[in-house]
């Protein structure tokens, strides 16, 4: 049934589809780029259709070639995840989760511990990077944890929490700042959004809109810094709810103004669709989804004593 079936072919365009080159499929089959441009171009003379656009720039993919690479490369996954299964169990026992450097520092790290407790058999390996992974080029990721405004109907995708951005003092601020020395710590965001996450807009929520014209700004590319900025003292910071969760519950941040709150994005763990049936992806799935509601519970009753705190200090200054 499948000894016609041209599989280098099928090898060497899977490969240059998931690299995006020629080049970079040659350099993983180990041939000449010459080698792999042949057997697409046995392949594409098979099929009577084609499967890259050779431009300037080099080579992408058709509409035929993509619809082409969905199929192949999840075949081969179902290939490589089967075979797996006979290997001895330490081989399948890595786990490669992409995120971004403040999800895994501020939120994912602190809280490892509590899954290796449970699950000491599996090693989680890390990857951190503001650019969005593409699983089905990167078949070396098992699942990624993005934060964002949009759904991703390609692949599995499992809901974790819906972040908001409130602002965030250090333990020792005193409100009367507002009116001598106001500092604001600003993020510059590396990617867009549809929503208006900034200073202007959680301003004019909260009726302060008279902060930005007397506000000395300290900027950040990162919610990290920024995080750290305002606990060292050098400012309000408008912040993730989800990211400054543990320096609340730690006492390190309090909320200001809590009632007032910009929505965020969505926190979605995703992996090509298949992969959240294999053991350890379906078991660090089930424990995000234990600590993330256990998490939810431990922040709302340290914002609520947060809130209590700044009560009490608005009462005592307008003695």
């Amino acid at each position: 049934m499948f000894a016609k079936l041209p599989l280098t072919a099928i090898r060497a365009f899977e490969s240059a589809a998931r690299l995006g080159g020629f080049k970079a499929a040659s350099a993983e089959l180990f041939v000449t780029p010459a080698a792999v441009s042949q057997q697409i171009k046995t392949l594409e003379n098979l099929l009577g259709s084609m499967l890259f656009v050779r431009t300037p720039h080099g080579v992408k993919l058709t509409d035929n070639g993509e619809r082409l690479y969905s199929k192949v490369h999840l075949s081969f996954l179902d290939i490589s995840s089967s075979m797996s299964t006979l290997k001895p169990p330490a081989d399948t026992n890595t786990l490669r989760v992409s995120t971004t450097p403040a999800f895994a520092s501020l939120w994912l790290i602190p809280r490892l511990a509590k899954f290796y407790s449970e699950h000491p058999d599996i090693h989680v390996s890390i990857e951190t990077s503001n650019e969005v992974v593409d699983l089905f080029r990167d078949s070396s990721v098992d699942l990624a944890i993005r934060c964002g405004f949009r759904d991703f109907p390609e692949l599995y995708s499992q809901a974790l929490m819906r972040e908001q951005f409130g602002v965030f003092s250090h333990a020792h601020w005193k409100e009367e700042e507002v009116e001598t020395s106001l500092k604001l710590i600003n993020i510059r965001w590396a990617t867009s959004s549809p929503a208006s996450i900034s200073w202007a807009a959680w301003c004019a929520a909260a009726n302060h809109e008279g902060w930005l014209a007397k506000a000395v700004l300290r900027e950040y590319n990162d919610e990290h810094f920024a995080l750290q900025a305002a606990i060292a003292g050098h400012g309000l910071t408008l912040a993730s709810t989800v990211l400054a969760a543990d320096y609340v519950a730690n006492g390190l941040l309090i909320p200001y103004r809590p009632d007032i709150k910009i929505p965020g994005a969505q926190f979605s763990a995703v992996c090509v669709p298949g992969r959240e049936r294999s053991g350890a992806v379906k078991k660090f799935l089930a424990w995000m989804v234990k600590v993330i509601a256990s998490c939810h519970a431990d922040y709302q009753v340290a914002r609520d004593d947060a809130s209590q705190t700044v009560t009490k200090r608005r009462a005592s200054l307008a003695i």
